[in-house]
């Protein structure tokens, strides 16, 4: 393998989260009287932090939101993903197999993160390799976030290799300088693959990739 780490995403792409954690949004703005459909929700919401996310729906709602918003909104994801949420297909044995260091660098904060990879049984591969936007102070489509993730591996940024499934991801990874391959489990990688990423659709198929 050509690459000294390997960074991943998590909603999305280690964990089958986006549908679930949209679900949840779609539900508590339905209460404020905001109607969204759930591919609406996705196609709006994916890859971006809480911040930029709330603050769609607030223009969409016209209104600010309530304060007690996003703790019912994180508190409501909790108990979905601890009930239902499940890794992507392949990710175990993606993970068995890869013999170089691997991460974790996502948008969300870090206790969402831990709660979604506890719940998947992925936690006990990351160890404390776990990097949240939230704690570096960069967001995708910023680069930062990447960089400091392959610096605490030790490994040079060019010499890394990114997975993502959001366009965002995707775009932080191209600025960081680092090969990005673009996750599209539904076959709809025409926009990772525009944005940069060389595009693959089953975790099966990533080895591979990585090894050319």
């Amino acid at each position: 393998m050509n690459y000294q780490a390997i960074i991943f995403d998590s909603d999305g792409t280690l964990i089958d989260s986006e549908t679930l954690g949209n679900q949840v949004i779609v539900e508590c703005v339905a209460g404020l009287g905001l109607r969204l459909t759930l591919a609406e929700a996705v196609a709006e919401f994916r890859g971006r932090k809480m911040g930029d996310t709330l603050a769609l729906i607030e223009r969409k709602l016209g209104r600010a939101l309530p304060d007690d918003f996003l703790p019912e909104l994180r508190r409501r994801m909790a108990l979905a993903f601890e009930a239902e949420l499940k890794p992507m297909p392949g990710v175990p044995a993606l993970l068995e197999r890869l013999e170089v260091p691997f991460c974790v660098a996502s948008n969300g904060p870090h206790d969402k993160m831990q709660v979604s990879l506890r719940a998947t049984g992925l936690l006990p591969y990351f160890g404390g390799h776990i990097y949240s936007a939230y704690e570096i102070g960069s967001w995708k489509p910023e680069p930062g976030l990447f960089i400091h993730a392959a610096r605490s591996l030790g490994a040079d940024p060019e010499r890394c290799a990114v997975v993502e499934d959001s366009v965002l991801g995707v775009q932080a990874g191209i600025a960081a300088g680092m090969q990005v391959f673009g996750y599209a489990p539904g076959g709809d990688g025409g926009v990772l693959a525009q944005a940069g990423a060389r595009v693959f659709s089953h975790m099966d198929e990533l080895l591979p990739l990585l090894c050319r």
